[in-house]
Parts: C-alpha cells; structure tokens; sequence
C-alpha cells in the first residue's frame, strides 16, 4: 500500500519535476562529457581501499587487530537449537540495565520487587504454579536474583552464558517450553511497562525480550541436550560402586537373585576394605605382610567402590590432609543420584556448604574433581571414554558453581540470624508466634484440621521451629537428621 501511494504520488508529481529539473539537463549534458575523468577516480579509490585492506590484514597477522563494531548477535525469538552467547548492541544493554535498575528502584525492596514478578507471571498463566513446588516468598526471591544476576551480567556475554547455563542446570528438571518461556517473557515485559510507563522504552522492551528468549532457549537446550550426559553420570556411577544398572529390557527373576548375591558380595567386599585400611593405619607396613582372603599373593586390595578409590588416590594424590573432601565425598551419592532433581540438588549443596563452613582450613573445590576423575577412570575402565570425561566434568563444574556462590556466607548468615533472635523481646516473640500461624493458616487453611493443640503448645512449636533456624548453622549434620526423624515420625 506504500509503495503504491508513493507511485501515484510521483505521477502526479512528475509535470513538476520535469519543469524545475529543465535547468539541471543542460548541466547533466555537460557533466556526461566529464565520465572518463569521473572513472577514472573510482579506479583510483578502488586502488586505495586495496592498499587499506592489505595494511588492515598485515595489521591482523602482526597481531595488531583493528578496532572493530562487536559482533552482534540477538535474539528475537527462542533459539532452542543453538546456545551461543548474547551480544546486543551497547547502548541497548545500557538501556536495559538502566531499566531494571529504576524498576527496582520504585519498588520498596528486592522483596516487594520479587513479589511483583511472582503474582505477574502467575496471574497470566496460573498453570504454571504447578511447576514450582516452594513456598511462595522463597520463589519470589529465586526469580528476583536469577533475574537480577543475569541483567546486570549482560555486558559480559561469556559470563552470562556461564551463568545461564548454571540456572539451566537447576532447571533439568522442569519442562521449559518454549510457549512457557513467551509467558514469562511477556509477564515481565508488561510488568516493566507497567511500572515504569514512559521510561520503559521501546529499546529496553527489545533488549529485555531478547533477554527472556535468551534465557528460555538455553533452558530447553541444556535439558534436552544434556539427558545424555545425564545417563552417562547415572549409568557409570553405578558401576563405579557395583550397583546393577537398571535396563527397559529388566532381567527375569533368577537374574535379580543374582544381582541381589551380588551387590551383598560388593558390601562385604567394601567392609574388608574398610578393615585393611583401619589395619595399614594401625600397623602400617605389618598388614601388608598379612595376606587378604581374596588376593593373598600381593598382599594388597584395590578398592572397588568409589569411595573407597576416592579415599585411596586422595592420599596418593596428597590430598590426604584436606578434610573438607570427607564432607563432599559423604554427600556425592546424593549428588549425583539428584543430579536432574534441582530441588534437592539444591538442598544438598546448601547442607554441604554449612558443613564447609565449620572447617578451618583453606578449600580448593578444583582439587576434589581431580580426584574425583581419577577415581571413576580406575573404577570404569571398560566403558569410560571422552563423553564420560566430559559429563562428570559437566556436573562437578555446575556443583562447584553452586557450592562457590555459598561459600563464605553462612557465617555471616550465623552471626546476623543470632543477633536478630537475642534481640527479641517477649512482646516481639508473641507477635512473631501469632504472626506465624496467621500467615500460615491463610497460605493454606487445610492446615487448621492438624493444629487443634493449645495455644501454648504452639507457641512451643513456633519457638522451636526458631531454635532450629540457628541451630542447623552450628550443627549442619544433626540437625539434618533430626529435621529427617522429625518428618518420619509425622508420616501419614
């Protein structure tokens, strides 16, 4: 329709034209005698702009690189093919973070600003509460960080690819689509626009809905990209502690009574190791001399579980003095088992790091992959190979991400939590019991029917529930278990 209008304005125009152009035919008659001269200072300026590339390119293999425009690379709709890093324009970023910034800034906290992402993305798509299974305020504050941590590293597009593929980590196990990841891209998007009005401008919008494609694309990247590698960690991790790998094709009846003897051979196989190494601490070289039910000739067993080979190539390695491996080791299983479980992924690295937190000396995470790898190499000979080598460095790289983000932090969470319960009054601890349960009751009021006790008994569970919060910084280990019975025992 333009183009036509611009045809039908130039006919009419065009009786015009040729009128005030009748004065410039005579000049361009006169400028077509000049061509040859006109050729002949395009031959010269294509000459010159050789010279330039010649000297640009001998610039290159000299090592001197020109200053060029960065290399853009946007995303106007959810790539979940590819998973490159996000180059926008500068001033484009610029925008974007300026805009978060004023968004956070008009609301009255990071908490208020979490709260208003949670109701917006769950009032256009209610469906989506179903995906999240923690409690409302902790969410809230996972989308405002994650959100927040994500922006403000856009100008640093290798970091942020870091980052993202982190958060896909955390994310296996949920179903990202790329549906989903329009909502929560156009929640957010009307969100801003919403709260900033005429300061959300059309540039931040783009860059911001870049961003949320960005994101959304990476998550369904690495959740159907990686199962693979998720396969390989489960499949050889129950070879390397002699656990029957569970097929589709299962074996019949006889088979499983032989897997059953089997792993009772490995556990007692695994408890002799546990003896001799107790004997060889206790009398050093004269249990060497002592001969094994199983190898009596060399007088030496070779570990054949992986805690068992982590142990023993800790100390070969001469990592026999660093502790805080013992803590890592004792929480690996779970580790790698939950490894498509966020949730409790998540909890285990935040158990493991109030753990790391009481140990004294310094903490090198790198040293425990090193281990960890040579261990798994000697348990699965057979089968490892590059993919291997590269899945199990995949998970310890996301894990040591996890656990590095918490390092340090407990102790400074311990003396602020302290300070903030010795501070309360007996007035201030009535209104933080009433205020427990009245928000409680209200977030799901099925909880009524199983608090019918006296109110004093609930004040107790309430105080109780606040010794907890403390005391699971001083003692990460038996708090676990208590927290563990406490929850068996209220079972059906």
């Amino acid at each position: 329709m333009l183009y036509a209008s611009i045809a039908i304005s130039t006919l009419r125009v065009s009786p015009l034209v040729t009128t005030l152009a009748a004065p410039y035919k005579s000049a361009a008659s006169s400028r077509m005698s000049d061509l040859p001269e006109i050729e002949a200072e395009f031959e010269a300026s294509d000459e010159e702009l050789e010279v330039d590339i010649d000297s640009e390119t001998n610039k290159e293999e000299a090592g001197e690189v020109p200053d060029q425009p960065a290399e853009t690379f946007e995303c106007y709709e959810c790539q979940d093919q590819v998973f490159e890093e996000l180059k926008l324009p500068a001033e484009t970023v610029a925008e974007v973070q300026e805009t978060w910034a004023a968004f956070i800034r008009k609301a009255s906290s990071r908490e208020a600003a979490g709260e208003s992402i949670y109701a917006a993305l769950f009032d256009s798509a209610p469906s989506l509460q179903s995906l999240f299974k923690t409690p409302r305020a902790v969410m809230a504050m996972r989308f405002m960080n994650g959100l927040n941590t994500i922006v403000t590293g856009m100008h640093t597009p290798a970091a942020m690819k870091v980052t993202v593929e982190t958060l896909g980590f955390q994310h296996l196990d949920l179903e990202v689509t790329i549906p989903r990841t329009i909502i929560f891209r156009d929640a957010i998007v009307d969100l801003l626009a919403m709260e900033l009005g005429d300061r959300f401008t059309t540039r931040a919008a783009s860059g911001l809905g870049s961003l949320l494609n960005y994101v959304g694309g990476a998550y369904i990247y690495v959740r159907v990209k990686y199962a693979i590698r998720v396969k390989i960690i489960l499949s050889s991790w129950a070879t390397a502690n002699n656990k029957k790998v569970e097929l589709e094709d299962e074996a019949d009846t006889g088979e499983e009574s032989k897997s059953k003897s089997a792993e009772g051979a490995a556990e007692a196989a695994e408890d002799e190791d546990e003896q001799v190494q107790k004997v060889g601490k206790q009398s050093g070289s004269q249990a060497a001399k002592e001969p094994t039910p199983k190898n009596g000739d060399t007088g030496m067993k070779v570990p054949n579980t992986f805690e068992g080979m982590f142990l023993f190539n800790g100390a070969v390695m001469g990592f026999g003095n660093s502790g805080w491996m013992i803590y890592v080791l004792e929480s690996f299983d779970t580790i790698v088992t939950n490894v498509s479980n966020s949730y409790r992924l998540q909890e285990e690295c935040d158990t493991l790091s109030l753990r790391m937190a009481k140990y004294k000396g310094s903490i090198n995470l790198t040293e425990f992959k090193a281990v960890m790898l040579a261990s798994l190499r000697s348990l699965v000979p057979k089968d490892w190979n590059s993919d291997h080598e590269v899945a199990w460095t995949w998970l310890w790289d996301n894990v040591e991400r996890m656990l590095k983000a918490l390092l340090g932090k407990p102790q400074v969470q311990e003396k602020a939590l302290e300070r903030l319960i010795m501070s309360l009054t007996e007035d201030s601890r009535n209104f933080l019991r009433r205020e427990v349960y009245k928000k409680f009751f209200a977030l799901a009021p099925g909880g009524q029917d199983y608090f019918k006790q006296s109110t004093t008994r609930l004040y107790w569970i309430a105080d109780k529930i606040v010794e907890m919060t403390i005391e699971i910084y001083r003692d990460p280990v038996k708090m676990v278990e208590d927290i563990s019975a406490l929850g068996l025992r209220h079972v059906g």
